[in-house]
């Protein structure tokens, strides 16, 4: 089908194409930091049920490295928030793509005739080619 297609039309498909690539990829990366988000919010609200003077330990690579109370709850504090503003980056983000992707599916629509203006059924012009 895609031979039979104007080259605007083809090239709008391919746009189409590489938009719903891009939004699976930014869907992807949004899950991701979401679960990012959630396990240092748990990591977060389990430190401050701790006592301060505990004595804890932070992964560094494969090392565990020992690491004071105020040290840990502001790098933990500091990563939530890093990762709160990465998901709604990722949402505002997700949005525009969603949107350039309906706008580029009507253009599309458009370009193809499928606008929805016709009346519906067959021509009463188009008869068998007779003598």
């Amino acid at each position: 089908m895609q031979g039979n297609l104007p080259p605007e039309a083809q090239e709008k498909l391919e746009e189409l194409q590489d938009l719903q690539e891009t939004a699976q990829q930014v869907a992807t990366q949004k899950q991701q930091a979401e679960t990012q988000l959630s396990e240092a919010e748990s990591a977060l609200d389990a430190l401050e049920d701790i006592d301060e003077d505990t004595g804890m330990y932070r992964q560094v690579g494969e090392l565990l490295v020992e690491s004071d109370y105020d040290e840990a709850y502001d790098d933990l504090d500091e990563k939530v928030d890093n990762l709160e503003v990465r998901v709604e980056t990722l949402e505002k983000q997700e949005e525009r793509v969603q949107e350039q992707f309906e706008e580029l599916q009507q253009e599309l629509q458009q370009m193809l005739g499928g606008g929805g203006g016709g009346a519906g059924g067959p021509s009463p012009d188009v008869g068998p080619g007779g003598d």
